[in-house]
C-alpha cells in the first residue's frame, strides 16, 4: 500500500514511528505492508520516492530540522509542495494530517479532493476536513469507488468511529455524550483537588496538553468539531459548528468541583450530540456516572442505544503514537 503524507508534526510523525517499530510485524503478522513513498511538509521540504522512503531516516531528518536533510539516493525527488507531490506520487492512499482548521479546512480539503481525483483513498487526522468536506469527499469517494476514512479525527486510536459505524450500526444509536478534550478534562481533573483553573492550565502547557494559546480547547472549540463530525457521521446529519451551543470550561472554579463534589458529582466538560445537533458544556456530572471517573487527558464516549442500552467507551484521546495508530487502523480497513 503506497502512501503519500501531508503534514509531519506530531501526528505524522507519530505515524512513521510506527511504520518504524512494527512495520516488519505488520508484513509477518497480517501480510500488510504499508510503503510511505511521500511526505510533504508547509515550509520543511518535501521528499519522494517511488520505492518508498525510510521511516527512521525521515524522523531523524525531521528532528535535525528539516526533510531536505533526508538522504540524497538514486529517484528520491526534492518536490517544491503538496500539490506538486499529490501530481508526481504513485501512490493508493493520501493521508491527510496537517493542522486543523474548522473554518475553511484548506488547504486540507483541496489536497483530499486533488487525490480522490487520481483515485486515491484519502484518510485524514483533520478534523476541519470532516468538518467541512464531509459531504463532498463522500460524494468522490463514491464516485471513484474509493474510501474516505476518518478515525484518527475523535479520540485519537480509541476506535470511536469503527465502533459507531460499524459495530454498533445495527444497535439504535440514539444520543452521543462524551469527553472529547483531554486538555480541559486534565484541568478539571486537577481542579477537583483544590487547584486553581489558572494553575492547572499552566501545568497542562507545561506538559504540553495545552498550546500556549489553548483557546481553542478551553473553549470548547475542538470538541466541537468532533461533535460536529460525530453528528454528521453517525447521524447523517447535515450540522455546523453554528448549530452546537459551545461554552468552555474558563468559568469553572476550584468552589464550583468543590460544591458539585459534595454534592456527589463533578465538573466534566461535556459534548451532547443527537440527530438535531447538540451542545458542549460544563456539566455536573454524578459520580455513579462512568465519564465522572474519567480522569487525566483520557477521553470516553457513551452511546445511547435501543438495543443495549448504554455503551461507554474510554480510552486516550490524544498522543502521537495513539494519534498516528489511527491512522493504521484505517489503512488496515482499506485492506
Amino acid at each position: 500500500m503506497r502512501i503519500v503524507l501531508i503534514g509531519f508534526g506530531n501526528v505524522g510523525q507519530g505515524f512513521a514511528e510506527i511504520l518504524r517499530d512494527y512495520g516488519e510485524q505488520y508484513r509477518r503478522a497480517l501480510g500488510f505492508r504499508p510503503l510511505l513513498v511521500g511526505v510533504a511538509t508547509r515550509s520543511r521540504g518535501v521528499v519522494y520516492h517511488p520505492d518508498g522512503l525510510d521511516p527512521a531516516a525521515l524522523l531523524d531528518a525531521i528532528a535535525s530540522g528539516s526533510l531536505h536533510n533526508y538522504p540524497d539516493g538514486a529517484s528520491l525527488l526534492r518536490l517544491p509542495n503538496a500539490d506538486a507531490l499529490i501530481a508526481t506520487a504513485a501512490a493508493d492512499v493520501l493521508i491527510e494530517a496537517s493542522p486543523s482548521d474548522l473554518q475553511t479546512a484548506q488547504p486540507a480539503l483541496h489536497y483530499c479532493e486533488q487525490a480522490m481525483a487520481r483515485g486515491w483513498h484519502v484518510v485524514v487526522a483533520n478534523k476541519g476536513v470532516v468538518v467541512q468536506g464531509y459531504a463532498s469527499l463522500s460524494a468522490l469517494a463514491r464516485q471513484h469507488g474509493r474510501q474516505f476514512r476518518f478515525e484518527a479525527t475523535v479520540m485519537a486510536g480509541t476506535p470511536t468511529m469503527m465502533l459507531g459505524l460499524d459495530a454498533l450500526a445495527g444497535a439504535g444509536i440514539t444520543r452521543l455524550r462524551g469527553i472529547l478534550n483531554g486538555t480541559t478534562n486534565y484541568i478539571l481533573t486537577h481542579m477537583e483537588s483544590g487547584m486553581s483553573y489558572a494553575a492547572a492550565l499552566a501545568e497542562a502547557q507545561r506538559l504540553g496538553y495545552a498550546e500556549t494559546d489553548p483557546t481553542a480547547d478551553v473553549d470548547g472549540w475542538d470538541a466541537a468539531g468532533k461533535a460536529v463530525i460525530l453528528a454528521r457521521t453517525l447521524f447523517g446529519a447535515n450540522v455546523t459548528l453554528a448549530d452546537f451551543h459551545v461554552q468552555g470550561i474558563r468559568g469553572i472554579s476550584a468552589t464550583d468541583m468543590a460544591l458539585a463534589h459534595e454534592a456527589g458529582a463533578t465538573y466534566k466538560l461535556i459534548a451532547t450530540v443527537t440527530p438535531q445537533g447538540g451542545n458542549v458544556q460544563p456539566v455536573r456530572v454524578p459520580l455513579d456516572d462512568p465519564l465522572a471517573s474519567v480522569k487525566g487527558a483520557t477521553n470516553a464516549i457513551t452511546f445511547s442505544t435501543t438495543l443495549l442500552g448504554d455503551v461507554t467507551l474510554i480510552g486516550a484521546g490524544a498522543g502521537r503514537v495513539q494519534t498516528g495508530y489511527a491512522l493504521v487502523a484505517d489503512l488496515l480497513a482499506l485492506r
